[in-house]
């Protein structure tokens, strides 16, 4: 039998998808792009959270951004940001991202915003540098809110930048190499300000379009051969 996708992708998709209610159920029934996808009709989002440390049990997000990608196109007019309606204070974490308790007390209602950004990421693969944050960020949402995990195929721009400075048998990358900002050096992306949620999504969408290009130097880019997960 030819599977779309990987069958431990799927058991687990429709295992979730059985459990999910409200946004995360419509997510689910709108499926995901097959493995022999041709990067030149993937659809993705670029995703980025901003948030008040990196555990997903005991931090919180702060702010979501995301922007689509279609094929080779950035598409800029699905592109949103927002900032949550946290029940927390920022403390330390907001002389990295500049948000502030007050953004905070005005901001989105969380149900509202992982509604939102379950709707974009309706069809599409999951696209983020060092994706292990927003996947559980976002799954720990959607079983608090919907009662089942998020499952989905994932790009990892920084596992894609491990493959391509990690060539040789007795390399290995260093950790500066794999930051986001510094990967993008290696094709002269420009320089933006970082810990802005939708600024470093963008960057991310920029930084897959230049790996892309070049995985397919050395042969056909899919689904299968790009995604980490």
């Amino acid at each position: 039998m030819a599977w779309p996708f990987s069958p431990s992708l799927a058991r687990r998709r429709d295992k979730a998808a059985a459990r999910a209610s409200g946004a995360l159920a419509d997510f689910y029934a709108a499926g995901f792009p097959a493995d022999d996808t041709p990067a030149s009709e993937l659809r993705l989002l670029s995703l980025d959270f901003e948030t008040t440390g990196l555990d997903a049990s005991r931090d919180t997000i702060l702010s979501i951004g995301f922007v689509p990608v279609d094929g080779d196109t950035i598409e800029l007019g699905g592109a949103a940001h927002r900032v949550l309606a946290a029940s927390t204070e920022v403390g330390q974490s907001a002389v990295f991202h500049g948000i502030t308790d007050d953004q905070i007390a005005r901001g989105t209602p969380v149900e509202e915003a992982v509604a939102e950004t379950l709707a974009a990421l309706a069809g599409r693969a999951m696209l983020a540098h060092f994706a292990k944050i927003e996947r559980e960020f976002l799954s720990l949402l959607c079983e608090r809110l919907y009662g089942a995990p998020l499952v989905l195929p994932v790009v990892d721009t920084l596992v894609l930048h491990d493959k391509l400075v990690n060539r040789g048998f007795d390399d290995e990358s260093l950790a500066g190499q794999l930051r986001l900002w510094n990967a993008r050096t290696r094709y002269g992306l420009p320089v933006y300000k970082a810990h802005n949620a939708l600024t470093d999504a963008l960057a991310t969408a920029e930084l897959y379009l230049a790996h892309v290009a070049e995985f397919s130097t050395l042969r056909p880019q899919t689904l299968k051969t790009l995604k980490s997960s």
